[in-house]
């Protein structure tokens, strides 16, 4: 029995060879990470043609990775490579709106500097703004990869199919759930704690629209469940602590707990 398990293994390794490994895939996160973001690289460039170099390598970890789900690709990955460089300066640009957002978000940052180097926040949307272009480009299983890398560091879980607006802060971060078909707007804060997810997790279900729809300059406190792919958070909305939402708020509403009724308020 022992000699025929080990067979089984071996066929399924067999099987699965052409994937790429998730270390590998990792690792080209923290290249691509520390050439877009100086504060988190551990080297510097004497020239531009060494960090052209650099760029170019990186790159070339790209396609590699690519070309090992070449089978399961529906253009060259060769293709993909450029299609996901192009989008890579307006990835930049939204990000460092994000780490602005975050600045300006949190009195306890100092810089954009720190923000960048230490936040999990903003680690945690950076991962998930690369790994949104492939999800969106089509590529299989890397985009979550990057997200559940990003997810075991700092306890942040964003489905890379979500759609975030610019300008996104997340304070704290610690068991914030961002669902797959949620859809969040600009200008928008959520503190640690907090769930966008869906009503049913029946399988059926899969390919409708789950979560919910959180409009633009909208503030989410700790704690706050917000369900339901029909749910939506009307514009500079403030949504306070622990509250458990299933239906949709109006604009300009301010929503939280009484502790002493048990009931929502508005």
């Amino acid at each position: 029995m022992l000699e025929n398990f080990v067979e089984r293994l071996y066929l399924a390794h067999r099987e699965l060879k052409n994937l790429p490994a998730p270390s590998l895939v990792c690792h080209w996160l923290d290249s691509v990470l520390k050439l877009l973001f100086p504060e988190l690289a551990d080297q510097r460039y004497g020239n531009i043609r060494e960090f052209r170099q650099q760029f170019q390598q990186v790159r070339l970890e790209l396609y590699t990775i690519l070309d090992t789900l070449k089978d399961m690709l529906y253009i060259s990955p060769e293709a993909l490579e450029n299609a996901f460089v192009e989008r890579l300066p307006l990835v930049h640009e939204w990000l460092l709106k994000d780490a602005e957002a975050i600045l300006h978000g949190d009195p306890a940052a100092v810089s954009v500097t720190e923000v960048i180097r230490t936040y999990p926040g903003f680690y945690a949307i950076a991962v998930y703004r690369l790994a949104h272009e492939f999800y969106q480009l089509g590529v299989p299983l890397i985009p979550r990869i990057l997200t559940e890398h990003a997810h075991s560091s700092t306890g942040i879980d964003i489905h890379p199919g979500a759609h975030i607006g610019q300008r996104f802060c997340i304070d704290h971060g610690t068991g914030v759930v961002i669902g797959e078909t949620v859809v969040i707007g600009d200008d928008v804060k959520l503190y640690q704690g907090v769930t966008l997810g869906a009503l049913s997790v029946r399988k059926e279900l899969a390919q409708t629209k789950r979560h919910p729809t959180i409009e633009d300059r909208v503030v989410v406190y700790a704690g706050a469940t917000i369900l339901g792919g029909d749910t939506v958070i009307g514009h500079d909305s403030i949504i306070g602590g622990n509250v458990w939402i299933t239906s949709s708020v109006p604009p300009l509403s301010k929503i939280y707990y009484d502790s002493k009724t048990s009931e929502l308020l508005a």
